[in-house]
């Protein structure tokens, strides 16, 4: 029967007997533990002699010195672990032979199976650590297969990793959403979500799916701003990553697209860096990108488009936002500008911007309900009216618009209006 330990080496030496290749992928493990690494070995592989250096005492951080000669008993006074790769299996033996009578534990790479201690296929999330390893009949090849299958879930948050422990310090993480699907978030948000005490969530993006995969104790706070109708200012908010991140709560704050994209991520990492707590952004697929991709329409397109100009339809229409519209060569992107649709349009022809400019509406996109309305400037105000085209949407202006750039296979399904 094997016991599986969690050892702490911080600080504590490790001596590897032996400085070939195999030393040299088990090194970075002990290193990385913190440990005070010993190597006794009459030569060394490339990758150590560079880590040793040339006086043997380590070439920056790394705790490592090189003994260069042959193992001798007295190597192992003040070794609190021993890993021996001699490449003569008959040494080794005797190395962990003499390991066991020091009451040393010893790591014999040429006979795991007959050994007081064995190298683990290890991988971490977060701070927990998974380490595979056989009980007989060592295999380190199906050890770290299994490690792999492990680690894929444990990335996917397809695992179960929030503490069950209280207490500790907290923090946020600002998670990107993309546009909708659960597959089009990043490995990293899946697993920040599956460790989260509190989730801060918005209305769009996959908050609805991503909820029904949480735990029923998670805290689960629906900050979703919609048009005219801001139940929770931008202020209350900051405050309420802070305040659960204070009671030491992993807090994720969920947003459709990608914090940084007119998400106001940027004043919730300030508030949360003033108030000393950690945070941390993962990014997310943004909505002016990935929107008129799923209709077909590339953002940018050799021969077509070469720049692109993402608008808050929100805000004022600027006069760079004219000269992008005016630019044969720009696309621009407008969020959340349906309401604004007729004001801009007004605008841009009183400008003198051609009513032939291409325009495509993307109503829910990357959605069962994703419908595109593409129209030209002069007319989209009527057609956008005519059909009822509703938020959220992407309103994309310039030539990659154009029905018929890409071929019809190239479009995602979807109801289109022409």
């Amino acid at each position: 029967m094997t016991t599986m330990l969690g050892l702490s080496l911080n600080g504590r030496r490790v001596v590897l007997v032996g400085g070939g290749a195999v030393a040299a992928r088990r090194v970075e493990r002990f290193l990385a533990d913190g440990a005070l690494v010993r190597i006794v070995a009459p030569d060394l592989a490339p990758r150590l002699r560079a880590l040793v250096g040339e006086d043997g005492t380590g070439t920056g951080p790394e705790r490592i010195e090189w003994v260069p000669r042959r193992f001798v008993a007295d190597d192992l006074d003040d070794a609190w672990l021993v890993h021996c790769a001699t490449g003569d299996s008959a040494v080794d033996r005797e190395i962990a032979a003499l390991c066991d009578q020091r009451r040393v534990f010893c790591i014999n790479a040429s006979d795991g199976a007959h050994t007081s201690a064995r190298m683990t296929a290890q991988t971490m999330s977060g701070d927990v650590v998974v380490g595979v390893s056989s009980e007989v009949g060592v295999d380190p090849r199906r050890a770290a297969g299994v490690r792999d299958a492990i680690e894929g879930m444990l990335d996917s948050g397809r695992l179960p990793l929030r503490r069950r422990r209280t207490g500790g310090a907290g923090r946020v993480d600002l998670i990107g959403g993309g546009p909708g699907p659960l597959d089009l978030m990043t490995v990293r948000a899946r697993r920040l979500l599956a460790e989260a005490d509190v989730v801060v969530a918005d209305r769009l993006g996959p908050t609805a799916d991503v909820i029904a995969e949480l735990d029923p104790d998670v805290l689960v706070i629906d900050v979703g701003k919609r048009p005219h109708h801001h139940p929770v200012p931008q202020h209350e908010i900051n405050a309420l990553l802070v305040e659960h991140a204070t009671a030491g709560k992993r807090v994720v704050r969920l947003k459709g697209g990608d914090p940084f994209v007119y998400g106001r991520g940027g004043e919730e990492v300030i508030a949360c860096q003033q108030a000393g707590i950690p945070v941390e952004v993962t990014p997310g697929v943004s909505s002016a990108i990935s929107v008129p991709q799923a209709a077909g329409i590339p953002v940018t397109h050799r021969g077509t488009a070469s720049a692109l100009h993402v608008v808050n339809g929100q805000g004022d229409v600027s006069a760079t936002t004219l000269r992008s519209l005016a630019d044969s060569e720009v696309t621009t992107a407008m969020l959340m500008g349906v309401a604004a649709l007729p004001q801009v349009v007004r605008t841009a022809l009183d400008h003198g911007i051609s009513e032939d400019l291409p325009v495509a509406i993307i109503e829910n996109g990357h959605t069962p309900r994703q419908r595109t309305t593409r129209s030209t400037l002069g007319a989209v105000v009527a057609r956008a009216a005519e059909v009822g085209v509703h938020n959220p949407a992407v309103i994309v202006f310039g030539d990659v618009a154009r029905a018929g750039l890409l071929m019809p296979e190239a479009v995602r399904s979807g109801e289109s209006h022409r």
